[in-house]
């Protein structure tokens, strides 16, 4: 399909889903815009059958349904980079799906190229972040591109939308009894709406659906162990695997011990505070192990510069700013960096917590002759007192002069 047809300001990539919001805007491109709607699908590991979304998307009335195993790409090009930089948005959030946005947009973008679209389409509300992690993505990856975000102008309640939905036949997961908005792939889940809304409540239960509660995990705790190459997590308890398999195979297991919940109230890029609920068991492992692995391989120096790389790192990816020179800086850097952080982390998994309690690398800037305080120290004692006298010159120079002005003051 090409755009020589004279239909590509007519023709929309539509980024979907297959939950509401992109169910009822699929429909509501052809009838109210007139528009020939593709949809995207991108696998990034999230639950139900992806051929079912695409059997849906052709029945409600695309032409071209495409779906994209984007797993491995998005560990690859997304995942690795965030680990490097322990990314985590105001200190809690693991960015799943501030990640997943711009890998989307640009199979978007990539679509659109090869079926002559004009046009790309997303799901996304006037007060989200995702609206412009998308928006902006897509034009960084094509500046020409045209956007249509029909949740902008067609403003309808969840309520409405659902009616919307039975109206025209289309199903949809979700109900007027239970009206959370989820977003899922490897990295993480996220839920809001409804009774979320209120940062006072304790989020119920049924918010919940990779972790178990601390309530209800084992009363044993498990050690586990994962082994990094590079900054990147390869072998988990003696066996090699990709990295979007090992991020599988983690989320079940720390989740069944409750680790990776997070009730935050977080900025939004627009401006407005929002509290959220998120489940990353895997993520909030491998970065806790990652971070701690980097202490013992890495200088106080190259720890102290990282960690404001690491900062800003977080920042613009939540701030849709993935395509941005800087972003690219900082992973170069990272790149270099991580060429040291080589070994083995233990992890002690019990009720919520994923705790290190033991590091190794074949590089470890650890030396147990100049730490221990018992036999066998190699430290040199007398050295200290020169270096004291050398690290406090400057203050006692300053202590001697301001003394020198009182006197003078005095007088």
């Amino acid at each position: 399909m090409g755009a020589e047809d004279g239909s590509k300001d007519k023709r929309v990539v539509l980024a979907y889903s297959g939950g509401l919001d992109t169910s009822v805007i699929l429909k509501w491109l052809m009838e109210e815009k007139g528009m020939e709607v593709i949809t995207l699908t991108a696998d990034l590991g999230q639950p139900g059958d992806i051929e079912e979304i695409k059997e849906k998307a052709l029945k409600t009335g695309a032409p071209e349904a495409v779906v994209v195993d984007a797993k491995d790409e998005f560990a690859r090009d997304f995942l690795v980079p965030a680990i490097w930089a322990n990314a985590s948005y105001e200190d809690k959030y693991p960015l799943a799906t501030a990640l997943a946005r711009p890998l989307i947009a640009r199979l978007q973008v990539e679509t659109a190229r090869r079926v002559g679209a004009g046009w790309v389409a997303h799901g996304c509300t006037g007060k989200g972040n995702d609206q412009v992690r998308f928006e902006v993505a897509a034009r960084a990856l094509e500046p020409e591109i045209k956007i249509i975000a029909p949740m902008r102008e067609w403003i309808m309640t969840r309520e409405s939308e659902i009616e919307y939905a039975e109206s025209h036949g289309i199903p949809v997961p979700i109900t007027k009894a239970s009206p959370y908005s989820v977003d899922e792939n490897i990295w993480g889940r996220s839920c809001e709406c409804g009774i979320l809304e209120d940062p006072w409540e304790e989020p119920p239960e049924d918010a919940f659906d990779w972790t178990v509660s601390p309530m209800d995990a084992p009363d044993e705790p498990l050690y586990i162990q994962i082994d990094f190459e590079g900054g990147i997590p390869r072998v988990l308890d003696g066996e090699e695997m990709e990295l979007a398999q090992l991020v599988t195979r983690l989320n079940a297991i720390a989740g069944k011990h409750a680790v990776g919940r997070i009730d935050m109230v977080e900025d939004r890029v627009v401006g407005i505070k929002s509290r959220e609920i998120y489940e990353a068991p895997a993520a909030v492992a491998i970065i806790e192990a990652h971070r701690d692995l980097e202490r013992l391989t890495l200088t106080a120096e190259s720890l102290a510069f990282k960690k404001l790389l690491d900062q800003k790192f977080a920042e613009l990816t939540y701030q849709g700013l993935w395509f941005s020179p800087l972003r690219e800086a900082i992973d170069e850097f990272n790149r270099k960096i991580e060429e040291a952080v080589n070994g083995s982390v233990k992890m002690k998994l019990f009720k919520g917590g994923a705790t290190v309690v033991g590091r190794s690398s074949p590089g470890s800037l650890y030396d147990v002759g100049l730490a221990t305080y018992d036999k066998g120290d190699l430290f040199d004692h007398k050295s200290a007192a020169g270096f004291i006298k050398l690290w406090g010159l400057g203050l006692e120079v300053l202590s001697r002069g301001r003394k020198s002005e009182e006197k003078e003051g005095k007088k």
